[in-house]
C-alpha cells in the first residue's frame, strides 16, 4: 500500500480548512480597523471596502485562497 498520496490529501484537506478559518479573522481585523475611521482616501476607502465584501463572498464560495488573497490587500491599504 502506496501511503503517499493519501498523505498527501490529507495534507491538503488540512490546509483548506486552515485557510477556511483564517478568513473571518481577516475580515474581523478589516471591520475593526474600518470602525477606527481610518485616514483614507474616499477612492481607497471604497477599493478596501470592495476587497473586504469580495473576500467574503468569496470564502463563502469556497475559495478560501483567493479569499485570503483578496483580504490580504484590504489590510494592505489598511497599512495592515
Amino acid at each position: 500500500m502506496n501511503i503517499k498520496p493519501a498523505l498527501a490529501v490529507a495534507l491538503l484537506a488540512a490546509a483548506s480548512s486552515a485557510w477556511a478559518f483564517h478568513c473571518p479573522a481577516d475580515m474581523k481585523k478589516i471591520d475593526e480597523a474600518l470602525s477606527k475611521n481610518p485616514q483614507l482616501t474616499a477612492e481607497q476607502m471604497t477599493q478596501v471596502k470592495t476587497w473586504r465584501a469580495e473576500g467574503e463572498t468569496l470564502h463563502k464560495a469556497g475559495k478560501h485562497q483567493e479569499s485570503v488573497d483578496t483580504l490580504a490587500k484590504a489590510m494592505k491599504a489598511l497599512g495592515m
